[in-house]
């Protein structure tokens, strides 16, 4: 397979399907190791002036991107565990809805996985309305670490995600911008 950067698989792989873009043949459900490699790598380059200690994600979309900053940087990853229904377990946790998926979920990390005092970057596959990434910042923050930054390999630009997120104080910074999804077509920044 010839490599493939992270815009022109986006330019030329994915779909749209009505509010959703569709990249699960290369990066969330089929993962493409060369786009993987460039995500991994323009990551890394935008995490190292953040100092973060560990990188904080949400399974499962957002396992192969962490995975491969992480790897770029030779730092340790944790990923949120999602569960629907209450949970029992000692952990961090918060409530999610998703409006993609229709669905309402946990995101729960362990609490031996955060020690007090980190500094903690969140990444993520996509940002739209920001939740997520919301529950994970909060999550860094119940646990006593620092949140240094959001970090998204796609962004729906028109989703209000980022807003969210800076209005609670947390950067965000992502790979690629999607600025419209007009005539079912992926337009980027």
């Amino acid at each position: 397979m010839p490599l493939v950067d992270l815009r022109t698989a986006l330019r030329t792989r994915a779909s749209v399907d009505g509010p959703i873009v569709k990249v699960d043949g290369f990066l969330n459900h089929r993962v493409d190791p060369s786009v993987m490699s460039d995500v991994g790598r323009r990551l890394a380059a935008a995490l190292a002036p953040l100092g973060a200690d560990v990188l904080l994600t949400a399974e499962a979309s957002g396992i192969p991107p962490a995975a491969a900053a992480a790897s770029e940087l030779g730092l340790p990853y944790v990923y949120a565990k999602k569960y629907v229904g209450p949970g029992t377990r000692y952990t961090f946790a918060r409530e999610v809805s998703s409006p993609t998926k229709g669905t309402e979920y946990r995101v729960e990390v362990a609490r031996h996985a955060l020690e007090p005092g980190l500094r903690i970057a969140v990444i993520d596959d996509f940002l739209a309305g920001g939740r997520t990434a919301v529950a994970l910042c909060e999550i860094a923050e119940e646990a006593g670490c620092t949140v240094v930054g959001t970090l998204f390999v796609i962004e729906k630009a028109f989703a209000g995600g980022r807003l969210l997120i800076e209005s609670r104080g947390w950067t965000v910074t992502s790979l690629e911008r999607i600025t419209s999804l007009d005539g079912g077509i992926v337009h980027l920044a």
